[in-house]
C-alpha cells in the first residue's frame, strides 16, 4: 500500500504544479516584498518595509526594489501561520460521508493532498498533523519534492487505548516505534474522547514514561488530555498539551507554572462536526449521543480559553484540530479566539507565528518576519485588528520563498521584473 500512495502522491505534484503561478517556481530568484503595513510575527507593527526574499529566507527588511517587486501596499503582511493541531488525513468520501480504511489507497491520497493544498491556501504554511500512518508519504513529497502544500510534521498513529496495564518498558517501545517510523512527535491520549466520557487513559508515571521516553529518543510529546490529566501531563514534562476542556483554574496554573504550551480549541472542530454530524454519524464511533455531548459542552471549551487567555504566562498555541470538512477554514479559530475567549487579537495572531513555531520547536526558523528566517510570507486584504474577519481574506501565500497564491487586486500590475 505504501507504493501506491507514494505513486499517487507523485502523480498530484504533476497535476499541481500545473496550477501554480510561474512566480513559483524559483525559490532562489530574488523578490521584493514591499509593505505598508505588516506584524513580525511576535506582536510588533513594521511600517514600510521591503522584505527581501533570496534563496528561500528572508535576507532582510530593508532590501533595495530590485527583482521581482511584488507590491503589498495596502494590505497587512505577515508570517505564514502554523496550526500545530490538525488531522490532515481526516477527510470525506466519494459518497460525502467520513472516509475509512476501506476506501481505495488512490482516492485517500487525492483528497489528503486536496486538504493540504487547501490549507495553504488559507494561508497556514506549517501544520503539525496528529496522526495518522498515512501522512507519511504527504509529508516527505512536501519536504523532498517541492510537492505543494503546507510544511508538515506528523505524529504517525498516536499512543491511545487501554494501556493501564502496560509496563514501562511496553511503554518506551511505544515511542521508539514511532521514532523508528519517521514521526517528528509522538502524539499521547491521557483522556478517551469527551464524546465518551473524557476519562482518564494513562496514569501520571505512565505519561512521565511516555514523554521521558520521547525526549530521550529526540521527539516532542503532545497529549490529548481533559480534565485533572492536564496537570498530570504537565507535571509529567509533557511539552504540549491539547483540549484541556473541564480542567479547573487550578489544574491550568499547573500546567502554566510548569511552562507546557496549551491549545484549546473554540472556533472550528466543534462548530465543523455539528454541521456536518451527519457525515461523522455511524462511522469510526461517531454517535449522535457525542455530538450532543460536544455541543452542550462548547461553553466549557470557551471557559478554558477564557481564563488562559488572561492567566498570565500561559503559552497559548494556535491548534484547531481540523478534520474532514475543515481543512482550510481554520482561520475560523482566530475568530473563535478573540469573540469567545476575549483574547487580544494580536496575541491571537501570534499564536500562530512565534509561539506555535516555539511550540513546535521552530523558533529559530519559521514564525517571524526577520532576517535568516524562512520566506514564509501572508498578506490578508484588511486589517485583522481592526476587523477580525480579515483572516479569512488571504490575497497572497509564499512559503519557503515560493509563490503559491496572488490574488489581490490588480495582481499583474503589482508584481514587475
Amino acid at each position: 500500500m505504501k507504493a501506491v500512495v507514494c505513486a499517487c502522491v507523485s502523480a498530484v505534484l504533476l497535476i499541481s504544479a500545473v496550477a501554480i503561478s510561474a512566480e513559483s517556481k524559483n525559490a532562489g530568484d530574488t523578490v521584493v516584498l514591499i509593505a505598508d503595513r505588516a506584524f513580525d510575527g511576535t506582536g510588533r507593527t513594521l511600517r514600510n518595509v521591503r522584505i527581501q526574499v533570496n534563496d528561500g529566507k528572508i535576507a532582510t527588511l530593508s532590501g533595495p526594489a530590485s527583482g521581482t517587486v511584488i507590491d503589498l501596499r495596502g494590505y497587512t503582511v505577515l508570517p505564514g501561520w502554523i496550526d500545530a493541531h490538525v488531522h490532515i488525513a481526516s477527510h470525506f468520501d466519494g459518497t460525502g460521508h467520513l472516509a475509512t480504511s476501506s476506501e481505495p489507497p488512490a482516492d485517500a491520497t487525492l483528497e489528503m493532498a486536496e486538504g493540504a493544498w487547501q490549507t495553504l491556501m488559507a494561508g497556514f504554511t506549517t501544520i503539525q498533523s496528529v496522526g495518522d500512518p498515512s501522512e507519511l508519504p504527504l509529508r516527505d513529497a512536501i519536504r523532498d519534492h517541492n510537492f505543494p502544500g503546507p510544511r508538515l510534521f506528523t505524529s504517525l498513529a498516536p499512543i491511545e487505548g487501554d494501556l493501564s496495564k502496560a509496563t514501562p518498558d511496553a511503554l518506551r517501545a511505544m515511542v521508539r516505534e514511532r521514532k523508528a517510523q519517521g514521526a517528528d512527535l509522538v502524539k499521547i491520549f491521557a483522556s478517551n474522547s469527551q464524546r465518551v466520557g473524557a476519562k482518564p487513559t494513562l496514569t501520571e508515571e505512565q505519561l512521565k514514561t511516555l514523554c521521558d521516553e520521547a525526549a530521550a529518543v529526540g521527539l516532542r510529546s503532545m497529549v490529548h488530555a481533559y480534565r485533572g490529566q492536564v496537570a498530570a501531563a504537565a507535571r509529567a514534562g509533557c511539552r504540549e498539551i491539547e483540549h484541556a476542556t473541564y480542567a479547573t483554574p487550578e489544574e491550568l496554573q499547573v500546567a502554566v507554572q510548569a511552562g507546557a504550551y496549551i491549545t484549546p480549541q473554540v472556533g472550528l472542530v466543534v462548530q465543523n462536526y455539528i454541521e456536518n454530524q451527519q457525515r461523522y454519524i455511524g462511522i469510526d464511533g461517531y454517535t449522535a449521543e457525542g455530538m450532543t455531548v460536544m455541543l452542550r459542552d462548547m461553553p466549557e471549551d470557551f471557559a478554558v480559553c477564557k481564563r488562559l487567555a488572561h492567566l498570565p504566562g500561559a503559552r497559548m498555541v494556535f491548534g484547531t484540530d481540523a478534520t474532514a470538512g475543515a481543512h482550510g477554514h481554520n482561520a475560523e479559530e482566530f475568530i473563535g479566539r478573540v469573540q469567545h475567549c476575549g483574547q487580544d487579537t494580536m496575541a491571537a495572531l501570534v499564536s500562530a507565528n512565534s509561539v506555535a513555531a516555539e511550540a513546535i520547536g521552530m523558533g529559530g526558523e519559521i514564525g517571524r518576519l526577520a532576517p535568516g528566517y524562512a520566506a514564509d510570507i501572508i498578506a490578508l486584504d484588511g486589517d485583522p485588528l481592526q476587523d477580525i474577519t480579515a483572516v479569512r481574506r488571504v490575497v497572497f501565500v509564499m512559503r519557503g520563498g515560493k509563490i503559491y497564491k496572488w490574488a489581490g487586486s490588480h495582481a499583474e500590475r503589482r508584481l514587475t521584473h
